[in-house]
């Protein structure tokens, strides 16, 4: 009835005019609604971390020595991982040790363990088994004095909002002149100096993006070199650099970390073939723990079957390297059981000798 009737020139306005008010509410209360939404869904997530089960307290009554650890041994003994109760083990019934000084690569397919290998250090998620370094229960450790003894250079480099200075030592535990010198070792010092306004004072962008990823990862180890950890973990650091900052990062680490113990977790099989040992993780499970090149020797081990995938070149290459790292080995082992006899012997000479003496002045031989 209401189309059956002419309307006039004021109806037909006013009839568009409440039309274009209705739209907008309407887009009004989509907005509205979707605003809603949004902002609930902030609540659900601080909801969520609230029952978030809490991590181990960072101090416990047990506190380790200050120079701990001064070896970097770290035994594994059926440890077993996982990262919620409800979730599949994957790491499963690990037993291993690592001795003090070695350096050790972490290779296996994407999904094999490897990064959890890592986290069961730090106890990112509280394994089952048991966990020594250097003959101390790292679960008898508070967090806070755990992760502090350990280094990690990672592969994607972390940077915090603020100093250069705040970047190297976030607590202000180390001088000037040692973080100069840390500086000055990963060839960064001349570049804080003269392209950086203030000098350590100077301010680093969020995530580090006035740096490159080069120089963020070069700060990351100046930070593992000042901290001067008996224990460095590297994933991968080189992952993202060109090849001239590659190389020296691997020199550099293999130079001062000399004597620290150094596990490797390698995307590329030629940052670990001169390792002294490699780990080959599998679905969890450690399935091979021996030298690259006695690994290599085998034509049915899983790191053959890793190699033999590059390519036949690049197998004949990594053969060749862990072949000549291993024969480098082998004589600095001889050197120094070599040198070890001389030096016992020579003592049993000076004991001897002095034995003799002392007879001698208890006798009557020997006129003053």
């Amino acid at each position: 009835m209401l189309f059956n009737k002419q309307l006039d020139a004021a109806e037909i306005a006013l009839s568009v005019s409440y039309s274009l008010n209705i739209l907008g509410s309407i887009q009004w209360m989509i907005r509205q609604s979707v605003e809603v939404e949004s902002q609930m869904t902030a609540v659900e997530r601080v909801l969520e971390y609230c029952h978030l089960e809490q991590e181990s307290p960072s101090h416990t009554n047990y506190r380790p020595n200050a120079n701990w650890p001064s070896c970097g041994e770290i035994n594994f003994k059926n440890v077993s991982f996982r990262y919620s109760n409800d979730s599949p083990f994957v790491l499963k019934n690990l037993t291993l040790t690592i001795y003090s000084g070695e350096k050790i690569g972490i290779v296996g397919r994407t999904g094999a363990g490897k990064s959890s290998f890592i986290q069961t250090l730090f106890r990112m998620a509280e394994p089952t088994g048991q966990i020594y370094i250097d003959n101390v229960d790292i679960f008898q450790l508070g967090l806070y004095d755990l992760r502090r003894r350990i280094s990690i250079i990672p592969q994607d480099p972390v940077l915090f909002t603020g100093t250069v200075r705040y970047n190297l030592d976030p607590f202000g535990d180390y001088s000037d002149i040692e973080i100069w010198k840390a500086l000055e070792e990963v060839q960064l010092k001349s570049f804080v100096e003269k392209n950086m306004s203030n000098s350590l004072k100077s301010l680093v962008s969020e995530s580090g993006s006035n740096l490159s990823v080069g120089q963020k990862q070069l700060i990351c180890l100046a930070r593992a070199i000042l901290k001067k950890s008996k224990i460095l973990v590297i994933d991968e650091a080189t992952a993202n650099v060109d090849n001239a900052t590659d190389e020296f990062i691997q020199n550099s680490i293999r130079e001062k970390f000399k004597h620290c113990t150094v596990l490797t977790i390698a995307h590329r099989l030629r940052t670990v073939v001169d390792n002294d040992r490699i780990m080959v993780m599998n679905a969890g499970e450690l399935v091979e723990f021996d030298s690259p090149y006695s690994l290599l020797e085998n034509p049915t081990s899983y790191l053959t079957d890793l190699v033999r995938q590059t390519g036949a070149a690049e197998f004949d290459h990594l053969r060749g390297l862990a072949k000549l790292a291993y024969l480098r080995t082998s004589v600095d082992q001889q050197t120094k059981q070599y040198v070890d006899n001389k030096n016992i012997q020579s003592e049993h000479f000076d004991n001897s000798n002095g034995e003799e003496t002392e007879q001698l002045l208890k006798s009557d031989h020997l006129v003053v």
